[in-house]
């Protein structure tokens, strides 16, 4: 009768293109696993040896010899343990996304991933070949079959392992968050676990990569399908589980993550995304403008949160549209954060430019300029700042202001990393709320105001913009789920909202080129998801 054996699922936040300190930490952690857990098999994520995703860095001469030599190293520095890992494996002149098997200095098995994904961010097959084989090997009297991430999604894979007879399946996977992944995922691995007819450990990497999350939450699940555990969400983790082969049964020795709301959800990989593209970029700090509104209001609380408030500084840069409420209610949410915070104003920097201006701009009647100049003089502000002090400027323009081009190029738009670009203003303010349900921060009147950008006397975002909850959700229609115009005036929409907030999304794609990267939360965000053309003569009524 065979033994059970003990599984760890490494659940690691990784460096893409750090290959010597990706093989550090998997040699580190594998001994971890041997000596302090007794594990006998340990897994680590897909790609781990250059981190996920490596991108035209698979395209370089040298990276054949560098994973080669972390192979080596890993072979040569640990054993007693069996390592599953993820890598580039280059095998007769093709290029493979692989899984490969460690034991005692010998690679004894190899598994090249078969379903290369191509849509939303992904776009493996530009890299990889894909492989046409099941990965089988055994661990004492156990077989084991392998899988990588997007193969557990399609039925092929799994009918190889289902006819190879095996009794666990190990997927490495590489797997970004976006709300409600965390549901499909389930869905999926009780699919695929009842076809094989064998338990499943999903073991999914954690971390920022410029802007996807990939937020960890693996799971275990049992041959009939039942989730018997899951791992932290948007943090490390190191996770046992016992497998009998008698009796069929994986059982899990640590008790799962507890659930999270959608705010919850969002929340924690937002800040993920923000503390990793400011650590693993190798920025002191982050430096923003805090303006008594929602976004920015909810971007600083994000990056306190992420850094800590010795590492955050905000600058108020108050004009004479400027209300008394958003002066107080800044200071106030920078005090309660303990952040470092300034007040500069705008106003002799505005009138200098348009005193130089004045040759240029008189006969004109005032417009959108004067609004975007004032916008102009922040970004000024806020870059200097960066350059003096090394400081990464976080943006915070939501996902409906960018849709529609509601922001300023080289204004509001100026800085490195957009906080929000993939929130719509709706989910704002369900974070705002969630946000101050773990300690009070944001000012509650910031909640409740009617929303506006305070560049022109008593505006506010409506003047110009549907209500909020109307935009939203025509933009939801429109950009994620790729509804024409009259399909969404068919849901009840009301035609003149519907055409010029299609009309505004399709003008601003120019802005959008040149905004900072952001967070991606949704299924369809503005970065690698939607890759539209800026000059176009599409039309899109139908």
């Amino acid at each position: 009768m065979s033994t059970p054996i003990r599984v760890l699922m490494a659940q690691l936040n990784l460096l893409v293109g750090d290959i010597p300190g990706n093989t550090d930490r998997i040699i580190a952690t594998a001994l971890e696993a041997r000596d302090e857990y007794q594990a006998d098999l340990v897994l680590f994520p897909e790609l781990a040896l250059s981190g996920y995703p490596p991108e035209d860095l698979l395209l370089r001469p040298s990276l054949e010899g560098r994973i080669q030599q972390a192979l080596e190293r890993i072979k040569k520095e640990v054993g007693g343990i069996t390592l599953v890992l993820g890598y580039p494996g280059y095998r007769e002149g093709a290029l493979y996304n692989m899984a490969g098997v460690i034991r005692d200095g010998e690679l004894i098995c190899e598994y090249a991933k078969q379903c290369l994904p191509n849509y939303q961010v992904f776009d493996e097959q530009r890299y990889f070949v894909a492989g046409d084989r099941a990965g089988v090997f055994e661990c004492r009297d156990v077989r084991i079959g392998l899988s990588i991430c997007e193969d557990i999604w399609h039925s092929a894979p799994a009918a190889q392992l289902a006819e190879a007879d095996i009794d666990l399946v190990l997927s490495l996977n590489a797997s970004p968050y976006h709300m409600g992944k965390e549901h499909q995922r389930l869905d999926i691995l009780t699919q695929r676990a009842r076809q094989v007819q064998a338990p499943v450990v999903y073991l999914n990497q954690v971390g920022g990569q410029d802007e996807l999350v990939f937020d960890g939450s693996s799971l275990l699940v049992s041959a009939q399908g039942e989730a018997l555990f899951q791992g932290d969400h948007c943090s490390e983790g190191l996770y046992t589980a016992t497998f009998d082969a008698a009796s069929g049964q994986l059982t899990p020795e640590q008790a799962s993550a507890p659930a999270l709301t959608l705010e919850a959800s969002v929340y924690q990989a937002l800040v993920l995304g923000v503390r990793d593209y400011v650590n693993k970029n190798g920025f002191p700090g982050v430096v923003l403008g805090l303006s008594g509104g929602i976004d920015s209001a909810l971007s600083v609380a994000v990056a306190v949160d992420a850094l800590g408030p010795e590492r955050v500084e905000a600058i108020m840069m108050p004009f004479r549209w400027t209300s008394s409420m958003s002066l107080e209610d800044a200071e106030a949410e920078a005090r309660a954060l303990g952040i470092a915070y300034d007040v500069i104003s705008i106003e002799p920097l505005y009138d200098s430019f348009m005193q130089q201006l004045r040759t240029q701009l008189d006969g004109y009647a005032p417009d959108t300029t004067e609004e975007n100049l004032q916008a102009r003089c922040r970004g000024v502000l806020l870059m200097a700042v960066s350059n003096k002090k090394g400081y990464l400027v976080l943006t915070t323009g939501n996902k409906s202001e960018i849709a529609v081009g509601y922001s300023t190029l080289y204004g509001d738009m100026a800085g490195g990393f957009d906080v929000l670009k993939d929130i719509p203003k709706t989910l704002v303010y369900r974070l705002s709320r969630y946000r101050n349900t773990l300690s009070p921060v944001i000012p509650q009147r910031v909640i409740d105001r009617p929303p506006s950008a305070e560049l022109a006397p008593d505006q506010t975002d409506q003047d110009s913009l549907p209500d909020y909850d109307v935009l939203d959700r025509i933009l939801e229609l429109y950009v994620e789920r790729d509804y024409s115009a009259q399909a969404i005036i068919d849901e009840g929409f009301a035609a003149a909202d519907v055409n010029r907030v299609v009309r505004l999304v399709d003008i601003n794609e120019y802005k959008r080129r040149q905004a900072p990267v952001g967070p991606r939360v949704t299924q369809r965000g503005f970065g690698r998801d939607r890759r539209y053309p800026i000059t176009s003569g599409w039309k899109a009524g139908l």
